[in-house]
């Protein structure tokens, strides 16, 4: 029988409106909201770790190991205009359905602020240490690109229920609730824990396949059912 890693939670801040989703409401904006706020051309969220030789990069708080054996949730408020698409329950949820040896390592899942600066070069997530981040979505549900997708982007998003589409020239991604939900939880979630686990590999593009792999077997492929 698995055991259960015990866990506790911490608000980084203290919400103004409080709601299902980790205490914030999801505030439904106009159609128009997003067409505004494309994204440089470089903007495609990456995930995986923080290339901190970049001058765009946002680092987050260093959370020194601690060998508990007690997994911590940290909150922080998305930020405004955006929108934790995952709470802490489901997020302990998903990480109880995998096999304990992949979770020996994590020891703090935050969900992280929205800041200026990221959000022209933002994640969905990042692994860093003992710890994974989880970045907040656009209210919207709708990113914007000034590039489109590549067929890698495109299969994946398709995997998951989001939906590309051209305007002008302008691309958007768009999502609804459950599927932005599923997403997280069973890719960007997956894959950052999937850095966690690779003690091999040194070089990004061969850490980025081995993340991508992992959140396909793990992620998608389990939570469909297919092994």
């Amino acid at each position: 029988m698995r055991m259960q890693r015990q866990h506790d939670q911490r608000s980084a801040a203290s919400p103004s409106t409080l709601s299902g989703h980790n205490g914030f409401r999801r505030n439904v904006p106009s159609r128009n909201a997003s067409r505004n706020s494309a994204r440089p051309v470089a903007a495609y969220r990456r995930r995986g770790q923080s290339d901190t030789s970049s001058p765009f990069c946002a680092p987050e708080t260093w959370h020194e190991p601690t060998d508990s054996g007690q997994l911590s949730f940290i909150v922080h408020e998305p930020g405004d205009g955006y929108w934790h698409p995952v709470t802490v329950e489901e997020i302990q949820q998903r990480i109880d359905l995998l096999p304990s040896r992949f979770i020996d390592d994590l020891e703090v899942v935050q969900l992280s602020h929205m800041t200026k600066k990221r959000s022209f070069f933002p994640f969905y997530g990042m692994q860093w240490g003992v710890s994974v981040f989880l970045y907040p979505i656009e209210e919207s549900l709708t990113e914007c690109y000034n590039r489109p997708p590549t067929p890698a982007q495109l299969i994946e998003a398709r995997m998951y229920g989001g939906k590309w589409e051209q305007q002008g020239r302008r691309w958007t991604l768009r999502w609804t609730e459950s599927t932005i939900k599923d997403f997280y939880l069973n890719n960007v979630l997956i894959h950052e824990i999937g850095h966690l686990n690779d003690y091999r590999n040194t070089k990004v593009e061969a850490r980025e396949q081995y993340a991508n792999w992992f959140a396909i077997e793990h992620g998608y492929r389990a939570s469909r059912g297919r092994k």
